[in-house]
């Protein structure tokens, strides 16, 4: 489970304040960066934030607007609490086993001229800072906007997509925060001056509204993802949420501010944010990779509704299973195993079509010890789906299903307050109590079409993967052509940001004959080198077995590399450019490191400093070749062994599209 290894708190350092005071500080534990509060004229709240003495955020706005109160001003200070913590824990899965959360912390309780009374929490880590609205008394408030804003100093150049982006799956752009004119989703990755980075975004989203953001009079400022009225689409308002019950607390704002990009992938501010696990038993979380009855779907050689090539049905699931076992594979999704599909309306989710034998595959499943992924389409009709959560849950666990893929395919969802974007308040309520109920019934969940992530896989570890990308299916049937070289290797640095993430990687058959335009842009080792960059504890070899079969070679890679990491370090790279990571094997010596690259050809050096300086370790290498390239020879892939040193320098060749995957085991 994910607990506490070592606390060394450091409780209400502070309790009272001078009234006189006219500012606040909180400093990082290193002493770097600080987050300065102060009430501007007429009692508004604002903060600035100084990191290596240099203003990175000016002074920005803070509060909220209520239907009852407007809390941005008419604030005095009535006490402050500080304290110091330094603790680590350890996860149940993820990039690292161990992450330590060492941050100084600041309470400024706040009462309005009207009675009300709110606290800021701030807190301030050697990587950036965070901070929260609190309101400690009973009581009643309906919030319409937030005023929340972040001043940066520069107008620096921001990675981005529009925040009414389906899905999330867009293709991320750079350009100026002033040039930015659409409301953008959280997050943005932004690159400061100096070779800084900043990544803004929200942390423990709990029943309320996700983030967007836009730009106004120099600042990147706060707009909550509205609640849509009886008129649905026509309502063009503020968030309208009743706080019935008070206490409460909003999703945490933060900001991880890091001097270079290995600084700004390792921090783990947004899980430190994010309460602790609630899974009092967690052994049944159990980190895969699978195959799945999916990408025939995609390829138009497979049905998902029952017909003359139908996908799941028991004899196909049977040898998805059988090669799954061969080839040391964990778990096998199907998709389209129940009714339903030919109107992607009215799914039942306990029951099967005819030529699928759920008591049968699941017996079979068992005896090879390979588990079965459930799918639950609903359509985007989150309402229907939510009324039998318990039946079709119970219904998965008497089968030993122990992780569902969910699906909402639906622009917008039909929840049980009426029609609402899926990153709406009652869209986050809604896939709350999925992640709860499931974990009753010891089920692990896949979410597509999700909202952003913001870390609650700490809290509920059986949340294990969402989609909320533009993935691997959009190379199938994108009018596009499908996604740029590129697209991977901005990913790392923007949407994985926010948390793991199903791109599902693995195709090696790069013909498409259903859409002979569009085309996976990479070459096989890029697809190989995906497995280590894209992270996520459920990780999917999405092509059909007999492609692996072909590529016994290639596929040996797939069957190798592990999703669940002891350390994780990214080696080198720039987004949109390339990216080279290295992870160790949770509980184990082995290393694995994974290359990706855009259209342009390059060869990198490649210090081998991450390894045991005191063992020899044999290194498997699958490359690109010297003749391979996307467009023209994708399956140009080279293999070699090879004794390798800490104190060694690879020099791997990408090509256009290309990368490469190493798997390095000490040896006796």
């Amino acid at each position: 489970m994910w607990h506490t290894m070592k606390r060394n708190c450091l409780l209400l350092v502070l309790c009272t304040l001078i009234v006189g005071c006219t500012q606040l500080n909180v400093s990082s534990p290193d002493g770097t960066l600080s987050v300065s509060f102060r009430l501007a004229e007429g009692g508004a709240p604002q903060y600035c934030v100084v990191q290596d003495e240099d203003t990175v955020i000016d002074w920005s706005c803070m509060g909220m607007l209520c239907a009852e109160q407007d809390l941005r001003s008419g604030f005095t200070k009535t006490r402050c609490i500080t304290r110091a913590v330094d603790e680590t824990w350890e996860t149940v899965w993820g990039e690292e086993r161990l992450i330590r959360d060492k941050h100084n912390e600041l309470t400024v309780g706040l009462k309005h001229a009207s009675g009300v009374r709110m606290d800021i929490v701030f807190r301030a880590f050697d990587d950036g800072f965070a901070f929260r609205y609190s309101f400690p008394e009973e009581g009643k408030l309906t919030i319409t906007d937030e005023a929340t804003e972040y001043r940066f100093k520069e107008d620096a150049e921001a990675w981005s997509i529009p925040w009414r982006t389906e899905y999330y799956e867009g293709l991320w752009t750079k350009a100026p925060l002033s040039a930015k004119s659409d409301t953008l989703c959280s997050p943005i990755t932004i690159e400061l001056a100096n070779g800084r980075y900043a990544f803004v975004h929200e942390a423990a989203l709990t029943d309320y509204p996700a983030q967007n953001l836009y730009m106004q009079d120099g600042a990147l400022r706060t707009y909550l993802t509205p609640w849509m009225g009886d008129k649905g689409l026509g309502v063009s308002g503020l968030v309208v949420r009743g706080i019935e019950q008070m206490p409460f607390s909003s999703p945490w704002r933060f900001v991880i501010m890091a001097r270079d990009l290995r600084q700004m992938v390792a921090s783990r501010i947004m899980l430190n944010l994010n309460e602790p696990c609630r899974i009092e038993d967690t052994s049944w979380i159990k980190p895969m990779k699978f195959i799945g009855i999916w990408w025939g779907m995609h390829m138009k050689s497979m049905t998902w509704e029952q017909g003359p090539i139908h996908g799941a049905t028991t004899a196909n699931m049977e040898r998805y299973l059988r090669f799954a076992a061969e080839h040391g594979i964990q778990a096998v999704l199907a998709e389209g195993w129940n009714k339903g599909w030919e109107t992607w309306t009215d799914f039942s989710f306990t029951e099967p079509y005819d030529d699928w034998d759920m008591d049968y595959l699941s017996r079979l499943a068992d005896s090879l010890g390979v588990q079965i992924i459930g799918h639950n389409e609903t359509g985007g009709n989150a309402a229907d789906y939510e009324a039998v959560l318990d039946e079709a849950y119970a219904y998965h666990q008497a089968h030993g299903i122990h992780a569902i893929k969910t699906g909402y395919v639906a622009p917008i969802i039909r929840t049980v307050d009426g029609l609402q974007w899926n990153k709406g308040q009652s869209g986050v309520r809604h896939y709350r109590k999925v992640i709860e109920t499931a974990a009753k019934y010891h089920i692990c969940i896949d979410n597509h079409e999700p909202v952003m992530p913001t870390g609650l896989q700490r809290t509920w570890p059986n949340l294990m993967t969402q989609e909320g990308v533009r993935g691997q299916e959009w190379n199938a049937w994108s009018a596009d052509g499908g996604s740029p070289c590129n697209h991977v290797t901005i990913l790392p640095f923007t949407r994985i940001m926010a948390g793991p993430v199903d791109y599902t990687p693995g195709v090696f058959d790069f013909d498409n004959p259903v859409m002979p335009g569009t085309r996976v842009h990479s070459t096989l080792s890029n697809q190989l080198g995906l497995f280590v960059c894209l992270y996520s504890p459920l990780q999917m070899a999405c092509d059909l077995p007999e492609h692996y079969a072909q590529q016994p070679e290639g596929f040996r890679f797939i069957e190798q590399v592990p999703c669940d990491w002891e350390r994780s370090m990214l080696v080198d790279g720039q987004i949109g450019q390339f990216c080279v990571f290295a992870r160790q094997r949770r509980g184990g010596e082995d290393w694995y490191i994974g290359g990706i690259n855009n259209e342009e050809p390059r060869e990198l050096a490649l210090p081998l400093t991450m390894l045991d300086p005191d063992r020899t370790y044999r290194a498997f290498i699958w490359h690109d070749s010297d003749d391979a390239d996307w467009q023209t020879k994708p399956v140009g892939t080279a293999y070699e062994e090879a004794d390798v040193w800490a104190t060694d320098t690879l020099h791997p060749w990408m090509a256009s599209g290309g990368g490469f995957a190493i798997q390095l085991i000490p040896q006796e």
